[in-house]
């Protein structure tokens, strides 16, 4: 409707992960609502810090990656890990081999223009207070009036008001509290960025925006408070100094905050015709940057799936979000809850045992090699049936097709991409077959730039499987 009061789908949330999900949604042809409960006049307040290889590639493949390296920030080749070892993302195969020190609210600006100009509406000061289902609709109450949609997708952070609305539960612990962040000069930077280190009761995470600023994670176990105590750059210093014997002259900090780091899950990413992504689906320690790029992952699994089942494709699609993405989200639990133990371990002799064992095992080609596919989100695939190629659910190279354009560039728009396929298909979910696929088996490339279908070239399996996962034009 014009009015959006009603969509096909309601976003609540117009942080990274809605935005990015918006976008999608928007650029498929989707009437899609996004509900905010912020003012329009958005803080700069900013706990993410990074984007990683595979969250580029995502942005790539939706024409807005070179847009974010726009606006500069230090593309850092390798993280050093508990002055023990480096792992060297410069060695992942990908046009992204490093982490990109860029603040979430740039980030945001970039997805909502996108979003916005897909003709996605975005509502600001629209905070959720129930939810109520019937006759195949979500109706959500306001505190500006009611929105009905077929879908809503809660991508509402932490203290989800849809996760709530639903009765799902976020099993989970709080792991530290009293972590420090801030956004500082340094009058003596350090030797290497990024460097998570901790010792002495205390750890801390420090990296370089590639401008005058570094991004400061700190805690001491020392000085444990409340999220909403006052807070002064003196105890981020006092932290620095007793992990890195230094505080490196820090001053001028654009903004200070306490929080406190919870390990969160729900059961479910799906509930009917509610979804749940990003915060409000899975939370976790700071370490290793996952937060934000495991939600922008989140959507982008999410919306082609939306989109295609809009569009007339087997609803059952829509199943297969949980069954992908809970297993990376309970991953990347376990990845960065090690880390950020690892680094509060209070006892100096565990501590060593600990950084001496993490760094024996970082030699180790295998491990090494899995630790900074997690880390940088490259390395994880999604599950195959037993009667599908082992290629299936993997995640798809960037290749060079026959006409002089890319793999990642076809992509755009939400396009399914054949490769190596004797028969063309509607332009609007797939690039015709330009290009043989480098390794001789035919594949259909989904719109998340993962397989979705591989084996002997056979036009008749591969528009079958464009029927039920595409829909129809």
């Amino acid at each position: 409707m014009s009015d959006h009061q009603q969509a096909d789908v309601i976003v609540v949330g117009a942080g990274p992960t809605g935005l990015l999900l918006a976008g999608d949604l928007a650029e498929a042809g989707v009437d899609v609502l996004v509900l905010e409960s912020r003012s329009a006049d958005l803080s700069n307040l900013s706990r993410a810090f990074g984007v990683h290889a595979r969250t580029m590639e995502e942005f790539d493949a939706r024409g807005i990656a070179d847009e974010l390296l726009g606006y500069g920030g230090a593309r850092l080749p390798g993280i050093r890990l508990f002055n023990r070892v480096t792992l060297n993302l410069a060695d992942l195969e990908t046009r992204f081999p490093y982490l990109l020190m860029t603040p979430q609210y740039t980030v945001e600006e970039v997805l909502r223009r996108r979003a916005l100009a897909a003709g996605a509406s975005i509502r600001y000061d629209h905070k959720v207070t129930g939810l109520d289902r019937g006759d195949g609709r979500v109706t959500l109450r306001t505190s500006s009036g009611e929105f009905t949609a077929t879908y809503v997708v809660g991508a509402d952070g932490v203290k989800s008001a849809v996760r709530e609305a639903i009765g799902m539960p976020y099993p989970g612990e709080a792991v530290l509290k009293s972590i420090m962040l801030a956004d500082v000069k340094l009058a003596e930077p350090p030797a290497e960025s990024p460097a998570i280190h901790g010792i002495n009761g205390a750890f801390c995470f420090i990296a370089s925006f590639g401008d005058e600023y570094w991004r400061i994670f700190a805690w001491n176990s020392a000085e444990q408070k409340q999220d909403d105590d006052p807070i002064d750059l003196d105890e981020i210093k006092e932290a620095t100094r007793l992990v890195f014997g230094s505080d490196f002259g820090m001053y001028e900090p654009r903004w200070i905050s306490r929080f406190h780091s919870d390990e969160r899950q729900v059961p479910s990413y799906r509930d009917g015709n509610v979804f749940l992504a990003g915060d409000a689906a899975h939370c976790h320690s700071p370490a290793g940057g996952q937060g934000m790029n495991t939600g922008l992952q989140d959507a982008a699994n999410l919306a082609w799936k939306l989109a295609a089942v809009l569009r007339g494709a087997d609803p059952a699609l829509l199943d297969t979000y949980h069954a992908e993405r809970h297993p990376v989200g309970k991953a990347v639990l376990r990845s960065s809850g090690t880390m950020i133990r690892l680094a509060a371990e209070r006892s100096k002799i565990k501590a060593a045992i600990g950084g001496l064992a993490f760094g024996a095992a970082m030699h180790i080609k295998p491990i090494e090699a899995k630790a900074m596919g997690v880390i940088s989100g490259v390395g994880f695939h999604y599950g195959h049936d037993k009667d599908e190629d082992a290629l299936v659910g993997h995640r798809a190279n960037d290749i060079a097709l026959a006409d002089g354009t890319r793999l990642y560039e076809a992509l755009r728009g939400g396009r399914f991409v054949v490769l190596d396929s004797a028969e063309s298909y509607a332009a609007r979910f797939t690039a015709d077959a330009a290009s043989a696929a480098p390794d001789g088996v035919a594949k259909v490339i989904r719109p998340d730039a993962y397989i979705g279908w591989a084996g002997d070239d056979d036009p008749a399996a591969i528009r079958a499987y464009l029927e039920t996962h595409a829909g129809k034009d």
